[in-house]
């Protein structure tokens, strides 16, 4: 913005995203302070549209039906916050779809402990996962190639997905499964819709798109039928004639002119010590994707990369009696995990780098830190203060791999 390189193409800000569809997920509201399309809780307005559409009759005891006096407009909880609440008996019911808590949380003895003692989880996903062995209840999903949808990407480009094989087994899509649940929530408590878009009672995601587009400003021009005939819409697509926003921030920002914010820098909660002398960073290979659910059962994959790797410096691997093929504990107050180092001056001394693809005391997370930041609420995965010790240091050496990690 400094530089006069927004609103151009080719300039800008373009942070790639760290799953598919996460940019979708956040536009429908899987944001705990907003609506689907970045709107606001706390707005009044917004939140009285939404009572409006998602209207319900009153409940069989006589209680009002969904108004704003009956609910809070105060922003939810993140995921982490939720779990911790799961554990603590403030959420008694935690309802976890395609996301794989056990491998991913920080400070994963505490997480685990959390989701044991819950009252009752129910898990909906595509693959056994580790979250499983907590799930009261297992709910199959249906893959993206069983079901019809769209993804948008960080582009903001929205595109369809055609469903290419029935869902196998006893697997459903997503959106039919929360549906079938939702229609018998409200006839346990007597309520019937009474506003448009209340009822669940979709009859194909075409429906579900034209209910986004009814209360989504920057989704109002969407449709299936504008997608089925090759459109490329990139929100905002205000009205059913509008060609979309291929550049964002053309001229004008939304609320105007740009603001720039002086930040103040705030440490991490957990830095090197004498008993813990490394500082612990964590991320992605290459060969692997998020908790391994998927890419575990891709045999070339695993072939190529199969366990845990620590980088180290060879500066504190020398420090340490460690070689290439030496089995280490990283330890950190919260636990320890099992992994080989690698010996690489693509770290700066002092720290080490692993990743959380791979289950049980060869995940990371054993040993992340749950603090949170402030204002994201975001943990810090990144920043925590470890100690690596050689499991076996008579090991004969052996070339180890040179992960690519993203």
């Amino acid at each position: 913005m400094l530089l006069g390189n927004m609103g151009k193409a080719g300039g800008g800000v373009n942070p790639l995203r760290g799953q598919n569809n996460v940019q979708g997920a956040c536009d429908m509201g899987a944001l705990p302070n907003v609506y689907p399309g970045y709107q606001a809780v706390v707005d009044p307005a917004v939140a009285a549209k939404f009572d409006a559409a998602w209207a319900l009759t009153p409940r069989l005891n006589g209680n009002a039906g969904n108004t704003i006096a009956e609910r809070s407009m105060k922003p939810g909880l993140t995921m982490s916050e939720m779990v911790e609440g799961f554990g603590s008996g403030r959420i008694l019911g935690l309802y976890v779809l395609a996301e794989d808590l056990a491998m991913t949380e920080p400070d994963l003895n505490h997480a685990h402990k959390c989701m044991e003692s819950g009252e009752f989880l129910i898990l909906q996903e595509i693959f056994p996962s580790e979250t499983a062995a907590f799930a009261d209840v297992l709910l199959p999903g249906a893959s993206f190639a069983e079901k019809s949808g769209t993804f948008t990407n960080t582009e903001r480009r929205v595109q369809l997905v055609r469903k290419a094989i029935e869902p196998l087994a006893q697997a459903r899509a997503d959106w039919v499964i929360t549906g079938e649940l939702a229609r018998l929530f409200l006839a346990i408590e007597g309520r019937v819709a009474a506003g448009p878009h209340a009822g669940w009672n979709y009859r194909d995601p075409t429906e579900i798109m034209d209910e986004i587009a009814a209360l989504t400003p920057s989704y109002a021009g969407v449709r299936y039928s504008r997608l089925e005939r090759g459109d490329q819409l990139q929100w905002p697509v205000p009205d059913a004639s509008h060609p979309g926003t291929p550049i964002l921030h053309v001229e004008r920002f939304t609320r105007g002119r740009g603001k720039f914010h002086a930040v103040d820098f705030l440490p991490a909660a957990e830095l090197p010590d004498a008993d813990f002398p490394f500082l612990l960073t964590t991320g992605r290979v290459l060969y692997h994707w998020h908790g391994g659910e998927i890419s575990h059962r891709a045999a070339g994959l695993l072939e190529a990369y199969p366990e845990t790797l620590v980088e180290i410096h060879p500066a504190d691997a020398a420090k340490s009696g460690l070689n290439g093929a030496t089995k280490v504990h990283v330890h950190s107050r919260r636990g320890d995990m099992l992994a080989r180092a690698v010996i690489t001056d693509r770290v700066a001394p002092g720290i080490i780098f692993a990743n959380f693809h791979f289950p049980g005391n060869q995940n990371v997370n054993q040993i992340t830190i749950g603090a949170l930041d402030p204002i994201a609420k975001i943990p810090e995965y990144k920043v925590c203060a470890v100690a690596v010790e050689s499991v076996d240091a008579r090991r004969p050496t052996e070339q180890s791999p040179q992960p690519e990690h993203v």
